[in-house]
C-alpha cells in the first residue's frame, strides 16, 4: 500500500507518454501541409506535445526509478500547469459571457454583431494578419458555396451556422435596387459582393459569426477545464506521497531518517534530583 501511489503515477505518466508521440506526429505532419489552416494549429499543437512529453518523463521515471529531483521536478511543473488552467478558466468563462445572435423576424437563423462581444475578443479579431488567416480558411472550406444552391424559401425556412449568416449572404436588414445599395446605417450592406471570392468576407458580421463560433467552443472548453482542474489536483495529491516514498527510497530507515536524538535533561534537573534524594534520607 505504501507504493500504490508511485505505481498509479507511474501508470498514468506511461500512458500520457505515448499519447504525447502522436500529438507531436501531427504537429510535424501540419508543417507539411501548405494551407494556412492547418499551419494556424501546428504551433499549439507542438508546444502542448512536447509539455506533455516532458511532464510524463519526469513523472515515470521519479515513480518508477524512485528518483527524487524527477519527481521534484514534476510536482514544480505541475503546480505551474494546475494554476495557469485555472487563470485560463477563469479568463474562458469571462471572455464568452458576452455574445450570442439576434433573432431575424420570420428567419429560422440568427444574425451576429461584432460590439455583443467581449473587447478583447473584438481588438483580437480585427488584427489584420489574424483575419487574414482565418478569411482563408473560411474560403477553402467552402462553407459557402453549400447555400448557392438555396432557394428563396430556403433562406426564410433553413437555419445557418453562424458564419454562413455573417460571411455567405448580407445582413437581412440590407436593401438593395438594381444599381446600387439603398441608404442604411449598416457598414456591411456597402461591403457585400456577389463574387465567390468576396461575398461578406471583410464584413463585421462575418468576423462576430467566427467569434460566436470561438465563443462557443471556448466555453465547452472552459467547462471541461474544470473537470481536468479537479483531476490534476488529484493527480499532484498523490504525486506528493510517491515524491515522499522516493525520498524514504534514498535513505537507509524504510520509514525515513531517524531524526530523534538522545534527550538532554534540564540544566536544573541535577539540583532537584539531589534535593529530592536528601529529603528522602532525612525522613
Amino acid at each position: 500500500m505504501q507504493r500504490f501511489s508511485n505505481t498509479v503515477i507511474g501508470f498514468l505518466n506511461f500512458f500520457s507518454l505515448l499519447a504525447s508521440i502522436p500529438i507531436i506526429g501531427a504537429g510535424l505532419w501540419m508543417a507539411r501541409s501548405s494551407t494556412s489552416c492547418e499551419n494556424f494549429f501546428q504551433t499549439p499543437l507542438l508546444v502542448i506535445g512536447f509539455v506533455v512529453l516532458v511532464i510524463s518523463l519526469a513523472g515515470f521515471i521519479g515513480a518508477c526509478f524512485h528518483v527524487a529531483w524527477a519527481l521534484w521536478l514534476y510536482l514544480f511543473i505541475m503546480v505551474f500547469l494546475i494554476a495557469s488552467l485555472f487563470a485560463l478558466t477563469i479568463f474562458g468563462f469571462v471572455v464568452t459571457e458576452q455574445g450570442g445572435g439576434v433573432e431575424v423576424p420570420a428567419r429560422a437563423y440568427k444574425e451576429y454583431h461584432l460590439q455583443r462581444y467581449s473587447p478583447w475578443l473584438r481588438n483580437r479579431i480585427k488584427d489584420s494578419q489574424y483575419w487574414s488567416t482565418i478569411r482563408s480558411c473560411i474560403i477553402s472550406s467552402n462553407t459557402c458555396s453549400k447555400l448557392s444552391v438555396w432557394t428563396p424559401l430556403d433562406y426564410m425556412q433553413r437555419d445557418m451556422s453562424p458564419i454562413q449568416s455573417g460571411c455567405c449572404k448580407p445582413p437581412t436588414a440590407c436593401s438593395y435596387n438594381e444599381e446600387s445599395v439603398t441608404i442604411t446605417q449598416d457598414p456591411d450592406c456597402y461591403r457585400w459582393n456577389n463574387a465567390p471570392t468576396l461575398l461578406c468576407y471583410d464584413c463585421e458580421s462575418c468576423m462576430a459569426g467566427v467569434l460566436e463560433n470561438i465563443r462557443r467552443d471556448w466555453h465547452n472548453i472552459s467547462v471541461l477545464n474544470v473537470v481536468v482542474l479537479v483531476f490534476l489536483i488529484g493527480i499532484y495529491s498523490i504525486a506528493c506521497c510517491a515524491f515522499r516514498n522516493a525520498r524514504r527510497a534514498q535513505t537507509d530507515y524504510p520509514h525515513g531518517h531517524n531524526r530523534m536524538t538522545k534527550v538532554k535533561p534540564r540544566w536544573d534537573y541535577y539540583c532537584w534530583r539531589w534535593w529530592y534524594n536528601k529529603k528522602e534520607e532525612l525522613f
